[in-house]
């Protein structure tokens, strides 16, 4: 916190005027109380038979009927698939399986509906659980439409008086490598004379592809318990969500095989009552890092190299301090025996928080000291925080609906910031989640096709508008609302808030707090976040809808917490107090002040920057930014911010400016701009880059975590800029390692691998390719493939993206951001636009289902689009494919033509003024 003096009369009247009486706390307790009050559903009265004959065919809507509640499933899977392929053997990518699911009648009906995708059902049989009595069956129909619905017409109508029966169905479906229900993943093995090809099952059922698994109620509210048995040959081993219980050898198979080989059928104890969508399966051959804690025993698997190797260590080491640290915040221990976390070879999420067994790609959980970075580090350690607050948020608590969907991830990723926290306080991550989660969230959420946190139940229908929810609202929003209610009740309040019992967590602090209930709809239920304005001189404020694209009344209106602080005269080298609001971006809102404010601001940031707070510095920053293009303010005042930082060193407000000045570089880095504009960003990064010189020659790391990735700021920025030192310095040290020494820290790898290939030539790039295909660790790979995007040579582009065609070249999880990485480079944007277009056919089929990020690829690929053939291009793209054809990305094309839109009226606006400016601020003295 800055130096000040806190409160003055205009603010007082600013503050009063603003309605900062309310905190902006968040619907927390009553919709965490909603999710819980519909973990067990009523039971509803028996009621007489029908006179009227029943309807044959699906439901009007799009959800399951509610006259049936599953209460267990008894699954049986075998997955036809050797992990290691024997001489002469073809592998067998199918699974047969079946399933017994226990549902209770509360409603009466003749049909039974649920879930089932790309299954072939072989036999359905009905009885009645307590007589056993058969109940005929007339027809099966599995819809081939949106519902993704399985259709059991029955012979006799199944009185709704509560009654418990009994639905078997025998079936069978292929193992595709698509990521998504139950997949099959390849990988290989080093060994002395060559890569062996090893093989294993996994799944992935969020949002909704349980149903590709196996016939089920494919609802989160419809919970159940799951009794598992995986038949699996007896060189492998079996996971699922609980715990083994018996094992039978040679005992009776759900099937035998055509080859007389050994099988094992390996039990695992019931489950708690969970959503089909936590459901997990693995069949594979890995080993483990084992840690006690407690009555929880926690596995880390991996591939047996990667454990042999420690790279499992650091997770085994925190995974156990996270859990206890959840276990003391929320005063509820985690129900379940065991805690398996696995790395998979092949993932189409970052991660998946099945309960009890949670799965990661390897990147997200395996660490090498020597090879890994600092950021690859802090990476895992946040993801393992997100997963295991899942086992509170998500697992035990569950939203009725997807609409909630941020019920879960946002407490999650919230938590997770606390979480690591907690295990490395040197870190001091806490503030990172507004760079990382706060402004990221802004900018979508100033969009005109923003969604609320909360939509309706009937705004969310089909897979596709599920998927889309997956975002930076539902995530990052999520998460910096609940961090502004915790700020404004205090820390311990809101932790209060959470108590437990039954199993429920219960919402009490709308009871401490009477008015949080309708003072936070305006936060979950309304679209998008407020400007506050203020003008210092008159003690007026006002309030409205930020957008980038402003088309007006939006009649919008939030109950805003404020804090602020006043510089007083006496303590500035110059005359005239300014105020600050928002300290430390505790609150979800952007400030806007009058011109003599913002120039006073400004003033104190080039005299002495140290008396405005860290994070407000780059918040300053982030809302000049947002500010010009949304017009409240001209485009210079920006600019004006970013001169101060020739005497910064401290990572958040180059963070802020570099994350904002992007923006300039994608509008201008075509134009007669970029020039002048980096001559502007040498002069200014030039300062910074020798601050760091000494720890980049000695290949020393800074103690400080955010100076770590301040050093790795000051490289790139120089070296993208033609600094000659640093491209001198990035080219030395790559051809030392193609002569066969590398001696690049693991934190500058990935912008000292950029640069070396943005500079060199096909040599360079055919090594680096050749270097990734050897690496045997995943975030070296990733290292390796994001610089290899960085050529500037069209050839070199075009073939990598070819590259993400072929599985045994990039990895299906890796196409998206590879694809992504290309077209961040201004010489493969075009190339990389082309190249979706051609393809989105094959991507939209291939990636759409078990990687969400598809919709990245328009959000990426179209991020420089500022003209009006560009515009139309993309509205081609839409009138080319229907709503169902864009799936997930239905909603990043929509912001993608309202963001172009809005950069083609802004360019216009500014070109000139920018250009202006540039000129004259990048000449040195």
């Amino acid at each position: 916190m800055g130096k000040g003096v806190y409160i003055s009369k205009g603010l007082a009247i600013a503050t009063v005027v603003v309605t900062v009486s309310a905190i902006c706390g968040i619907v927390l307790m009553v919709v965490m109380y909603q999710l819980q009050i519909e973990k067990k559903p009523p039971v509803r009265p028996p009621t007489f038979a029908p006179t009227t004959p029943f309807p044959t065919g699906p439901p009007p809507s799009l959800r399951l009927p509610d006259s049936l509640v599953p209460e267990s499933y008894e699954i049986f899977l075998q997955p036809y698939l050797y992990v290691e392929l024997p001489n002469a053997t073809d592998q067998t990518p199918f699974f047969k399986g079946n399933s017994t699911v226990r549902f209770q009648c509360v409603k009466n009906t003749r049909s039974i509906f649920l879930h089932a995708l790309q299954l072939n059902v072989t036999k359905v049989v009905v009885t009645h659980s307590v007589t056993g009595d058969n109940i005929g069956v007339g027809r099966t129909t599995l819809h081939e439409d949106e519902s993704n619905f399985f259709e059991i017409q029955l012979k006799e109508v199944l009185i709704g008086n509560g009654s418990y029966y009994d639905l078997f169905t025998e079936f069978e479906g292929q193992l595709l490598d698509d990521l998504a229900g139950l997949y099959m993943s390849q990988y290989s093995k080093n060994t002395s004379d060559e890569k062996e090809k090893r093989f294993l099952v996994a799944s992935q059922m969020q949002p909704t592809d349980a149903r590709k698994v196996f016939p089920c109620f494919d609802e989160p509210a419809m919970k159940a318990v799951f009794n598992v048995t995986i038949i699996h040959r007896s060189d492998t081993k079996a996971q699922s969500n609980s715990r083994m219980g018996k094992v039978v050898v040679h005992g009776p198979l759900l099937s035998q095989t055509a080859y007389g080989e050994q099988w094992v059928a390996t039990k695992f104890v019931p489950t708690p009552r969970m959503s089909t969508y936590l459901l997990a399966f693995t069949v594979n051959g890995f080993e483990s890092k084992d840690t006690d804690y407690g009555h929880t025993k926690i596995k880390t698997f991996a591939r047996p190299e990667a454990v042999k190797a420690g790279h499992a260590d650091y997770a085994s080491i925190i995974t156990p301090k996270v859990l206890k640290f959840y276990e003391d915040r929320f005063n509820l221990s985690y129900p379940l025996f065991k805690l398996d976390q696995i790395a998979l070879p092949d993932f189409g999420a970052g991660a998946m928080e099945n309960w009890g067994l949670i799965m990661y790609r390897e990147t997200a959980l395996l660490y090498d000291e020597h090879v890994s970075s600092t950021s690859n580090k802090e990476w895992i350690a946040t993801v393992i925080a997100h997963e295991v607050a899942h086992q509170w948020f998500g697992n035990l608590v569950t939203m009725k609906w997807w609409n909630n969907l941020w019920l879960n991830e946002g407490f999650a990723t919230y938590m997770s910031y606390l979480g690591v926290d907690h295990v490395e306080p040197d870190w001091n991550i806490r503030d990172l989640i507004v760079l990382k989660e706060i402004q990221p969230a802004m900018e979508v959420d100033s969009l005109n096709s923003s969604h609320p946190l909360s939509s309706t139940e009937a705004e969310v229908q089909t897979p596709s508008d599920i998927s889309n929810l997956f975002d930076g609202i539902s995530y990052s929003k999520g998460a910096a609302v609940l961090r502004m209610l915790s700020a404004y009740i205090g820390e311990s309040n809101f932790f209060a808030g959470l108590k437990v019992s039954g199993g429920m967590l219960i919402a009490s602090v709308a009871s401490i707090y009477n008015d949080i209930q309708s003072i936070m709809k305006g936060w979950t239920e309304q679209v998008g976040y407020p400007v506050i304005t203020i003008n210092t001189t008159s003690g007026e404020v006002s309030q409205e809808r930020f957008v980038l694209n402003q088309t007006g009344g939006y009649g919008l209106i939030w109950q805003v917490p404020i804090t602020y602080m006043i510089r007083k005269p006496n303590f500035s080298p110059k005359p005239g107090q300014w105020l600050l609001v928002n300290i430390n971006c505790t609150g979800y809102y952007r400030v806007n002040y009058d011109e003599d404010n913002w120039n006073k601001l400004i003033d104190q940031l080039e005299t002495n920057h140290d008396y405005i707070p860290l994070i407000n510095r780059g918040q300053l920053i982030d809302d000049a930014f947002n500010l010009a293009r949304a017009k409240y303010v001209n485009v210079t005042l920006p600019l004006k911010t970013t001169k101060y930082l020739i005497n910064e060193t401290e990572y958040f407000p180059w963070e802020s400016a570099l994350n904002n000045l992007q923006f300039f570089i994608l509008m201008f880095d075509r134009s007669e701009i970029y020039g002048p504009m980096q001559k502007y960003l040498r002069k200014q990064v030039s300062p910074l880059y020798n601050y760091f010189q000494n720890y980049t020659e000695n290949a020393t790391i800074p103690e400080k975590l955010t100076d770590q990735y301040n050093q790795i700021n000051a490289i790139s920025v120089a070296c993208s800029n033609d600094v000659p030192e640093c491209i001198e310095m990035a080219t030395k040290l790559f051809q030392e390692w193609r002569n066969g020494t590398n001696r690049i820290p693991p934190n500058l790898k990935s912008t000292i691998y950029c640069s070396a290939i943005a500079s060199g030539d096909e040599d360079d790039w055919d090594f680096a390719w050749k270097q990734y295909e050897a690496a045997t660790i995943a975030t070296e790979k990733d290292k390796l493939r994001y610089a290899l995007s960085c050529t500037k040579k069209i050839w070199l582009l075009n073939r990598y993206l070819e590259y993400t065609l072929d599985p045994t070249k990039i990895r299906k999880m890796d196409v998206v951001s590879t694809i992504n990485h290309i077209a961040r480079n201004v010489a493969g944007q075009a190339l990389a636009w082309d190249f979706i277009r051609g393809h989105w056919t094959q991507i939209s089929q291939d990636y759409g289902g078990g990687l969400m990020s598809v919709g990245s690829l328009i959000d990426i690929v179209t991020e420089r689009f500022s003209s009006e053939f560009e515009l139309q291009q993309l509205k081609q793209f839409q009138r080319d494919y229907d709503e169902d054809g864009m799936g997930p990305a239905t909603r990043a094309l929509e912001q993608a033509i309202e963001r172009t839109e809005a950069n083609i009226q802004w360019v216009k606006e500014n070109k000139q003024t920018v250009l202006n400016w540039f000129l004259q601020e990048s000449q040195v003295p």
